[in-house]
C-alpha cells in the first residue's frame, strides 16, 4: 500500500479478508448507533441497498474526519428480504424468529463499501448475493443455535455461512466474500486501478 489504509470496522472477518489479499490495513471501529439510523432510513422508506451503502458511508467518513491523511474503507452488510432490511439479531430469540422467516425462502445480502481519500468519499460499490435456505426442522434450529449464539449474534442474518449456518442454505447465487462482508475483488481492482497497491 502507498498509503495507511484504515478499516472503519470491527469485523476480524473483513481485517483477515484484507490481510489474507496482502494488503496493511490497521482496523479502527467506528461507533455510530447504527440501529437509530437504520431505524430512521426505513421509516423514510429507504431501500435496503441504501440503507447498507448509507451506513458505510457514515462509519467511513466518521473515521475520515480524524484520518484525513489515510485511505478509510468503510463496510456494511443488511440482509433483505420482502423489501425490509434486517441486522444482526439481538437476542436468540430474535434470531430464531428470523431464521423460520427466511425458511424455504430466498432472501438477498447486500454488502456495502465506502472508500474515502483526503476526507471525502472517491468509490463505493454494493455487492449482492442471493441466498435458498432448505427447509430445516425447528429442532434442529434450537439446537444450531445453542451451538453457535456467540459467533452469529455478530452477523447480519443470524447465521455464518463459513461456519455451520452453511448447513441452512440449499442454494448460493454470488461471490463468496460478498457474503463474508466485503465485496474484495471489485476492491482490489479499484485499489490496483488508482496506483495505491501493485498490480
Amino acid at each position: 500500500m502507498s498509503r495507511p489504509l484504515l478499516l472503519a470496522s470491527a469485523s476480524e472477518t473483513r481485517l483477515s479478508l484484507l490481510r489474507n489479499a496482502g494488503l496493511t490495513v490497521t482496523a479502527l471501529p467506528a461507533r455510530i448507533d447504527e440501529e437509530s439510523i437504520r431505524a430512521a432510513l426505513e421509516a423514510e422508506g429507504a431501500h435496503p441497498r441504501d440503507i447498507a451503502d448509507a451506513l458505510a458511508e457514515m462509519k467511513a467518513r466518521k473515521l475520515a474526519d480524524k484520518h484525513p491523511e489515510a485511505l478509510v474503507l468503510g463496510c456494511d452488510q443488511v440482509l433483505e428480504f420482502d423489501r425490509r432490511a434486517f441486522g444482526k439479531p439481538a437476542s436468540p430469540a430474535e434470531a430464531r424468529d428470523q431464521l423460520l422467516l427466511l425458511r424455504g425462502q430466498t432472501h438477498r445480502l447486500l454488502s456495502a463499501v465506502v472508500l474515502y481519500d483526503k476526507g471525502e468519499p472517491i468509490w463505493r460499490h454494493v455487492g449482492r448475493v442471493d441466498l435458498t435456505m432448505r427447509r430445516f426442522s425447528e429442532i434442529w434450529l434450537d439446537g444450531y443455535l445453542t451451538r453457535n449464539w456467540d459467533s452469529l449474534r455478530h452477523s447480519a442474518g443470524g447465521y455464518k455461512l463459513e461456519e455451520e449456518g452453511i448447513r441452512l442454505f440449499s442454494s448460493v447465487e454470488g461471490d463468496y466474500f460478498t457474503v463474508l462482508g466485503l465485496p474484495l475483488l471489485p476492491l482490489l481492482a479499484y485499489l490496483e486501478q488508482r496506483g495505491f497497491i501493485e498490480t
